[in-house]
């Protein structure tokens, strides 16, 4: 195939007058320069004059994104010492009991504790939601009653929850 292919190029350019051989070298040459240009040079040359613009604004973004990094970090701590109570850690219960799967038969506020009733709950969903909870509103349990039902894993439970500084 090489070998075909080299014959035929040396066929075309022996047929060639050494005036078109010269024509044909040059013509090669300009069109190898544009190539190289068009795919070469000219995107990085327009790709680095872009970055260059670019780079200001993106150097802002920075700043301002660290800024914004720095305020979090300092809310962070004003944060964990706020912990939901009454109506609203009620809500926030209600709302995380049922998005995990586990609607409450009743919910309701007793003083500063919030009671839940709970018919054939998996106890292993109920558990790890009260460690999920826990650390979440900062509620401790106060007093729970459970019982167990026929099938393994699940149960009955009313539970009480108060938030951790309160006893």
């Amino acid at each position: 195939m090489k070998k075909q292919i080299g014959d035929l190029w040396a066929e075309f350019w022996d047929g060639r007058t050494q005036r078109e051989k010269t024509l044909l070298m040059w013509g090669g040459l300009a069109v190898g320069i544009a190539i190289v240009y068009l795919v070469l040079w000219a995107p990085a040359y327009e790709g680095r004059a872009r970055l260059r613009e670019s780079l200001p604004g993106m150097q802002r973004q920075l700043a301002q994104m660290t800024a914004q990094a720095n305020e979090a970090r300092s809310l962070a701590g004003v944060v964990e010492g706020v912990m939901p109570t009454g109506q609203v850690l009620k809500d926030a219960l209600a709302k995380s009991l049922a998005d995990s799967g586990m609607p409450p038969t009743q919910i309701q506020l007793v003083g500063a504790a919030i009671q839940i009733q709970l018919k054939n709950a998996s106890f292993p969903m109920w558990t790890a939601w009260l460690d999920d909870v826990r650390r979440q509103y900062k509620v401790q349990v106060a007093e729970t009653q459970i019982q167990a039902l026929k099938p393994d894993g699940q149960v009955d439970l009313t539970v009480s929850l108060q938030p951790a500084s309160a006893k």
